[in-house]
C-alpha cells in the first residue's frame, strides 16, 4: 500500500470516529459516518490503483496547503535542492512547490525540483560513476532535508529523497554502514554550501515564492553571488 493510500486510510478512520462521536452527540444515525468513511476508502482504492496516488496526492496537499508553515517547508526544502543543484553546476529544469503544479507539469509526487541527472544515470547504467559524481548527486539529494533543519530545526519532509539515495547507493553495494556514513558526509556538505551561500539562498527563496522561472532564480543567486 502506497503512503497516500495509507494517509487517506487514516483521514477515513478519523472522520468515522469524529463523526461517530458528534453523532451521538447530534442524534445523527451511524449509517452515515459508515457510509462516509467507506466512501473515503473507496476513492483510496481507486486512486491506487487507477491514478497511482495522484488524486491522493492531490488531496492530501490540498489539506496540508491550509498550513502557512507547510507551504514554508516545502518551498525551503526545494530551494535548498535547487540552490546546491545550481553551485555544482548540475542543469535545474523546472521546479513546483504543490502537487497541483507538479501534475499539471506531468511530475510524480506533491512537487520539487528537477534537474538534469542524465550522466549520472548513463554512469550508474554502465557501472563507472565517479566518486566525485556520486557525491554531488548525493548532495543535492540531501540539501532540501538540510535546508529544513537549518530553517526550522527539525525536518518533516524528504522520505523520497532518502529512499532515491539508499535506492542508488543499494545499487551500488554499499552497506548499510556504509549508507549511514555517506549519508551523514552529504548532509554536512550540504550545510556548509548553505551555509556559505546563505544571502543567496535566501534571495532564491523569496523568488521561488514569487514562482520565478527557473532563469530567473538562476540570475537571483548570481547576481548575489558576484
Amino acid at each position: 500500500m502506497s503512503q497516500t493510500a495509507i494517509n487517506l486510510t487514516a483521514i477515513a478512520i478519523f472522520l468515522m470516529t469524529l463523526s461517530t462521536l458528534l453523532g451521538q452527540l447530534f442524534n445523527v444515525s451511524p449509517t452515515v459516518p459508515a457510509i462516509a468513511t467507506l466512501a473515503v476508502l473507496g476513492i483510496a482504492t481507486l486512486d491506487a490503483f487507477s491514478f497511482q496516488g495522484k488524486g491522493g496526492n492531490l488531496l492530501l496537499d490540498w489539506i496540508a496547503g491550509f498550513s502557512n508553515e507547510h507551504r514554508e517547508r516545502v518551498l525551503h526544502h526545494e530551494a535548498g535542492h535547487f540552490l546546491v543543484a545550481y553551485l555544482f553546476n548540475v542543469p535545474v529544469c523546472d521546479y513546483t512547490l504543490n502537487a497541483w503544479e507538479a501534475m499539471k507539469k506531468k511530475q510524480p509526487g506533491q512537487g520539487g525540483v528537477s534537474f538534469d541527472d542524465s550522466v549520472l544515470a548513463s554512469q550508474l547504467e554502465r557501472g563507472t560513476i565517479g566518486a566525485q559524481m556520486l557525491d554531488r548527486y548525493c548532495t543535492i539529494w540531501m540539501a532540501g532535508i538540510v535546508a529544513e533543519i537549518l530553517v526550522f530545526n527539525h525536518a518533516e519532509g524528504g522520505s523520497d529523497d532518502q529512499s532515491k539515495l539508499a535506492g542508488v547507493l543499494t545499487s551500488l553495494g554499499f552497506s548499510g554502514s556504509a549508507y549511514e556514513q555517506k549519508q551523514r558526509f552529504c548532509a554536512l556538505q550540504a550545510k556548509t554550501l548553505l551555509q556559505e551561500n546563505w544571502t543567496a539562498y535566501q534571495a532564491l527563496v523569496n523568488a521561488m515564492r514569487q514562482r520565478a522561472s527557473v532563469a530567473e532564480c538562476q540570475s537571483v543567486i548570481s547576481t548575489v553571488k558576484s
